[in-house]
């Protein structure tokens, strides 16, 4: 069976046709006569705040980049019939309240994907790309909505052993109001970075019935971002011999903001063999020495791959794990079992009653 990488790579050819004719189910749903499903067509427009993407020229646009660019205003949708689209996306902030809809209802049938990563050489040969910018698509608007769509980085280590910037991003979500439904995030390093437009802003994101991969620090950034029923799939990695393979969650949440990442009701499998996965280590960046990184994991499932022994690490000597804002309650799986209770921070019943999804999104706070 191909690798994933493999093939998005096929998938991703010089053609929205070849692409499409590559994906299997979504390629046979990309041919139906009804290309947005339930949605309706330009023919049968929802309503005018409405734009169909379908790369067989059946919708108002080809491509996303171009439809999000017509989408002037507040408060427009995309429909996106399915098919690979291999470009990079930028939702900018004048798009206030955009939503993307995956026409076909399942996440796996309408990818957004490119392949860049920190360290691939900018256009004009001024360095390199960095991690912001290796994101296939960055959405800064506010009131952003996502429902049933992958987004993905297809780079590998292996295709560029010379690469020392090997974050590859899938998405970066900086604006406030953001929420995703049903939607994939694929990649390896650094895959869903969950940020804000600014140090000082709070975003807040909501993730539901999610899927993520990836291996190092795949879940990261400073935004305040509550993930519900989401499954968290770790992968195995061929560069390594000894564990750990890489970090779940990497934190950056700011000193002054009470509410970091937010994961309950949720699951950690893996591809790696067990205990070679770490649940997290907080990332303090440079750019903001005083960020205290907060993690609350609660009423969730940690599969095998997860070192229960020490399940937290420190990235940066100075900031250890210890000193942030981890905790942990009601887990349940081998990868959840206390043996070390001075490893594995736990909340009272009393302190988990504020660690909700209402306190975390609520405009008040």
């Amino acid at each position: 069976m191909p690798s994933r990488r493999t093939a998005l790579s096929l998938l991703a050819g010089t053609t929205a046709a070849t692409a499409a004719l590559t994906l299997g189910a979504p390629a046979a749903r990309a041919r139906t006569a009804h290309p947005f499903g339930r949605h309706g067509s330009p023919a049968r427009r929802r309503d005018p705040r409405t734009l169909y993407v379908d790369p067989y020229g059946r919708g108002d646009h080809t491509d996303v980049q171009s439809a999000v660019d017509a989408a002037t205003g507040t408060g427009r949708t995309l429909v996106i019939a399915p098919g690979v689209y291999r470009a990079t996306v930028l939702v900018p902030a004048a798009r206030e309240g955009l939503t993307l809809i995956g026409a076909s209802g399942d996440a796996r049938d309408t990818v957004l994907v490119y392949g860049n990563a920190a360290g691939t050489p900018k256009p004009d040969g001024s360095g390199t790309l960095g991690t912001s910018g290796s994101a296939s698509v960055t959405v800064q608007a506010a009131g952003f909505t996502a429902r049933d769509l992958t987004f993905a980085n297809d780079w590998l280590r292996s295709d560029n052993p010379e690469y020392t910037g090997t974050q590859a991003v899938a998405i970066k979500v900086q604006g406030d109001r953001s929420a995703f439904h049903g939607c994939r995030f694929l990649g390896h390093q650094d895959t869903l970075y969950a940020d804000s437009l600014a140090l000082t802003s709070f975003a807040r994101h909501y993730y539901r019935d999610c899927y993520v991969e990836g291996d190092v620090d795949f879940v990261f950034g400073r935004a305040s971002a509550v993930f519900d029923r989401c499954h968290f799939r770790t992968l195995t990695r061929t560069d390594l011999a000894t564990a750990p393979y890489g970090f779940v969650f990497a934190p950056s949440t700011a000193g002054a903001n009470p509410y970091g990442f937010l994961v309950l009701r949720s699951r950690v499998t893996s591809t790696a063999p067990d205990a070679y996965y770490k649940l997290a280590r907080p990332w303090v960046p440079s750019s903001d020495l005083t960020a205290r990184p907060m993690l609350t994991v609660r009423d969730s499932h940690l599969g095998p791959g997860i070192d229960a022994v020490t399940p937290y690490a420190t990235m940066s000597a100075g900031f250890p794990w210890q000193d942030q804002r981890f905790a942990e309650h009601r887990n349940t799986g081998p990868g959840a079992r206390v043996t070390a209770p001075a490893n594995r921070p736990q909340l009272t019943a009393a302190e988990a009653r504020a660690h909700t999804p209402a306190r975390w999104l609520s405009a008040a706070r």
